[in-house]
């Protein structure tokens, strides 16, 4: 198994996660099933990257409140070892996630005090990593940190330290609608150089297909939701992966949790068609159940 050591940039915060037990009846009550738990994309992959026993770090943002404390206690739980800025002025990131019967998530983020990471919060240099020695570390960065006015500077200058280091580099593009906002012309300027580019489907079209992000990343890694993943480079035959029919039951965080499968086995060294697989059984694990987080035995 990979020992690598993986920086993860990304929010943190806690998830409401909300199933009404039918349609929204607006201005009036709709029961539903409520649920509070650990979430965040940077947060979701870090724990995912733990499970598989690998050490990782997550850079984030809380605020100086009860959220935080549960942000970092959960995360320590998890194995991950988190570098977490307290921000004395902002609170800690809570997103409302409404998940439809079909399992599919619409979410209602405010990212509280991970709008405001900065350039001193991001120094690579200033970790511990590699406590085994083994291997040259990994940064993934979650495209919501870049998506943010305020913590873009802090999310471009950790993917230029990475590159000045030496280090190997992945990014998720995370939404659609950020990436309509800001346009894909910005965002691939961003992501130049990067080593994996890890969007699926909808935020590939976004940005122009296949074709126009390899103009500024190395390879692409698409998630294809029921179908599968792909993975898409310069010099090579594209490899896809189907998935396994499962019962969806909630989405949230199936990304994240792909991110860490495939990167577990490709910094590991498998193969292409090894990584496409191991992401894909993470994805399709992490939609069986409610939350984002993978189970931990008690």
């Amino acid at each position: 198994m990979a020992t690598r050591p993986v920086v993860v940039i990304g929010d943190v915060g806690l998830d409401v996660l909300v199933r009404p037990h039918g349609a929204i009846q607006h201005g009036t009550d709709t029961r539903s099933d409520v649920l509070v738990s650990p979430g965040g994309a940077g947060g979701n992959t870090a724990t995912w990257l733990a499970a598989y026993q690998l050490d990782v770090t997550l850079i984030a943002r809380i605020g100086d409140d009860p959220a935080g404390l549960a942000v970092r206690a959960d995360l320590e739980a998890a194995g991950v070892t988190p570098a977490l800025h307290v921000d004395p002025e902002h609170a800690t990131c809570t997103v409302v996630v409404l998940v439809d019967a079909a399992g599919e998530r619409t979410m209602l983020p405010d990212r509280g005090a991970n709008r405001h990471l900065s350039l001193t919060d991001v120094e690579l240099n200033a970790l511990e990593l590699g406590r085994g020695g083994h291997g040259i570390p990994h940064l993934h960065v979650s495209g919501y940190v870049l998506f943010d006015e305020g913590s873009r500077a802090a999310g471009l200058a950790a993917l230029r330290q990475a590159r000045d280091l030496g280090w190997t580099t992945s990014v998720d593009p995370q939404s659609p609608a950020h990436l309509r906002a800001v346009g894909a012309d910005a965002f691939l300027a961003w992501v130049d150089g990067v080593d994996l580019l890890l969007p699926n489907e909808p935020e590939l079209a976004c940005l122009g297909g296949e074709e126009a992000a390899l103009r500024a990343v190395d390879a692409i890694v698409v998630t294809e939701d029921a179908r599968g993943a792909r993975w898409v480079c310069r010099d090579a035959w594209p490899v896809r992966v189907p998935a396994p029919h499962v019962e969806v039951v909630d989405s949230t965080g199936a990304g994240d949790a792909f991110n860490a499968g495939f990167l577990r086995a490709w910094l590991a060294g498998e193969t292409t068609q090894s990584a496409l697989e191991e992401g894909v059984a993470a994805g399709s694990a992490a939609v069986t159940r409610v939350g984002a987080r993978p189970r931990r035995s008690r």
